[in-house]
């Protein structure tokens, strides 16, 4: 009975090995395709919201830390920035930047997505990147006529109506997706006010 608990016991161990092996093998074979999808994805991303951009270059300076804690100094604790990229004209000259951010306020999951800010504080517009809201209802964020209300404007901060704005800083929500609809708005705020304190003038 003994011998045959060691055999069975080798044989598992040998089994779970070159599993390991074979999955550690797969994953060095499509590690660097995925980074390269990931990549292209986030690069068509931040094309939507600079289309003036020759190319865009991670901004070396940003800490996670440091945009964390003017964040959560702010009203809008429930986004996070997670990325920045400087958006270059054919000479290398910063035109803006493509800021990256997540909202934990989305209905269904967080939702992610690039904004593009010029040195002067406009809005380019935005680009979400991965979202999991309500089809027909939540998703509609990324499309128009919603994310056309953010383009060329330069307010402060942003808020969400259910009816037509009487205001430039008022966005009106998707019909039945006030919830997701507000969660761009924040992510939105989030990215303004992390340019104000850490971008603009190139601080």
């Amino acid at each position: 009975m003994n011998k045959k608990i060691v055999h069975d016991a080798l044989i598992l161990t040998a089994f779970t090995l070159v599993l390991g092996f074979l999955l550690g093998a797969v994953y060095e074979i499509t590690k660097e395709p995925i980074a390269a999808a990931e990549k292209a994805a986030l690069d068509e991303a931040y094309k939507v919201v600079f289309a003036d951009a020759a190319s865009f270059e991670e901004d070396a300076g940003f800490d996670a830390a440091k945009a964390a804690e003017v964040i959560a100094a702010s009203q809008f604790t429930k986004d996070e920035i997670t990325a920045v990229n400087k958006a270059l004209d054919g000479s290398g000259n910063v035109l803006g930047y493509v800021i990256n951010v997540t909202s934990h306020e989305g209905s269904q999951a967080d939702i992610s997505f690039s904004v593009g800010i010029t040195n002067e504080g406009v809005l380019n517009g935005y680009s979400i990147t991965s979202i999991s809201e309500t089809p027909g209802l939540g998703v509609l964020v990324q499309e128009e006529p919603f994310y056309s209300q953010f383009e060329g404007k330069s307010e402060e901060d942003y808020t969400v109506v259910k009816t037509a704005p009487a205001a430039d800083n008022e966005i009106q929500a998707v019909t039945g997706a006030t919830i997701s609809s507000r969660a761009v708005t924040n992510g939105v705020n989030a990215c303004l006010v992390y340019f104000r304190e850490a971008l603009q003038g190139g601080n």
